[in-house]
């Protein structure tokens, strides 16, 4: 995944987990962490779009950028 500005961003791979595995990860492991962080958040789950929007709204984070490839969807989210 590319980006500008060269930051890099912390990896939560949650490929192969079912809802709702890949969230609780995502907020377990980025428990913490300074606003503004980056963090690149693997999934397959179908749901886990949807359920990103929720903890986005929830927590303040930003969702920058999507990217879909072999079925894997990478969301970069910037903590709020």
């Amino acid at each position: 995944m590319s980006d500008s500005t060269d930051e890099v961003a912390l990896q939560v791979d949650a490929v192969g987990l079912l809802c709702p595995l890949p969230i609780l990860r995502l907020v377990k492991r980025t428990r913490g962490l300074a606003a503004g962080t980056l963090v690149d958040f693997l999934a397959d789950d179908p749901s886990g779009r949807k359920d990103l929007d929720v903890l986005c709204q929830l927590r303040g984070h930003q969702l920058e950028q999507i990217e879909t490839r072999d079925g894997v969807t990478t969301y970069r989210v910037r903590l709020g």
